[in-house]
């Protein structure tokens, strides 16, 4: 007969106990137990009050060829109480564990915690790392555009004058060219008057011309009398 040691649940819903027992293997695990060595209650809060366990009879049972199943493998060892069984089984695992790392698998359940943990680590110090160079990025600019506008601030009032002085310039130049356009104008109205004036002025001498011809002509054909005082003087020294 072969002989297991291994827990039976009793116990209602939502609030497990567990019995530890020898057990036939042959029989049911809740079947007919040949020995019970103790109990495991999960929910005791006191961690040593959460397994109680006959240890000479464990022993006994142990030394008779008894096979313990995992779980308490691992409970009895937790007590100081070692088995093969626990030993085969932890270089299962370990073997287990190694094929799984050659595959770049994780094997446990705490190895899939740290290695999320260090990845949320890594991207925690990664983002940090990109804040604070765009941290220094906005300081950095916010610092030179105050410089700018503190050297904007500090510009001299004759820099300011010179900035003013050429409205003030293209006003004057804007007024000298109106002059000069207006006396450009003029001059061009002159330069125009000029031609008919002169060409006024030859008409005239010619007519003035023509008129003294003509009179020297009519002077000419009429019979000259002698002047008064002439005739006069004619006249006594005839007498």
């Amino acid at each position: 007969m072969a002989v297991k040691i291994r827990m039976t649940r009793i116990g209602r819903r939502h609030r497990p106990f567990f019995r530890i027992n020898a057990i036939d293997s042959r029989n049911p695990r809740d079947g007919k137990i040949l020995e019970k060595l103790g109990h495991y209650d999960p929910l005791e809060k006191d961690k040593d009050k959460q397994v109680v366990l006959n240890l000479e009879r464990v022993k006994f049972w142990l030394d008779n060829g008894a096979i313990p199943s995992d779980t308490i493998s691992e409970i009895l060892l937790k007590h100081g109480i070692k088995t093969k069984y626990a030993e085969e089984k932890a270089a299962r695992r370990e073997k287990a564990k190694a094929i799984a790392h050659a595959k770049g698998k994780l094997f446990t359940q705490t190895e899939v915690i740290a290695a999320q943990k260090a990845i949320e680590k890594t991207e925690a110090e990664t983002k940090a790392k990109a804040d604070a160079d765009e941290k220094a990025k906005t300081e950095a600019k916010a610092k030179a555009e105050a410089q700018e506008k503190a050297k904007a601030e500090e510009v001299p009032a004759e820099v300011e004058a010179a900035e003013q002085a050429p409205a003030e310039e293209v006003k004057q130049e804007t007024t000298k060219a109106e002059v000069t356009e207006e006396a450009v104008a003029e001059e061009k109205t002159e330069e125009a008057k000029a031609p008919a004036e002169e060409k006024k002025t030859e008409e005239l001498i010619e007519e003035e011309k023509a008129e003294t011809e003509e009179t020297a002509k009519e002077q000419a054909k009429e019979p000259q009398e002698p002047p008064a005082d002439e005739a006069e003087t004619k006249k006594s020294n005839e007498s």
